[in-house]
């Protein structure tokens, strides 16, 4: 992992990535996010990641963002696939 990515053979690329696929099932499973409402799971994820609602802003409006921010709108399939992107987390944290 020390290796710049121009000197990563092909197949350990894809033994990072296969790594990185088995680290992130064992930790949804042995460390569960807990259930909460969309927009409390957002706020939380946000100061996670040292996030600012402003960083939402190039996949949503921002009126949306702060709208979902208070939980006076939910969170659409579309916007929450968007939001898993970003966040790299699963989708259904947000549904």
């Amino acid at each position: 992992m020390e290796k710049p990515d121009d000197e990563i053979s092909g197949e350990e690329g894809r033994l990072l990535e296969l790594f990185s696929i088995l680290i992130d099932d064992y930790e949804s499973r042995a460390h569960p996010l807990p259930k909460a409402k969309p927009h409390k799971m957002l706020a939380y994820l946000l100061a996670e990641k040292g996030m600012k609602a402003s960083d939402l802003w190039n996949i949503l409006p921002k009126s949306r963002v702060s709208e979902i921010l208070n939980g006076k709108r939910g969170i659409s399939k579309a916007q929450a696939k968007r939001l898993a992107e970003l966040l790299r987390v699963p989708v259904d944290l947000f549904l």
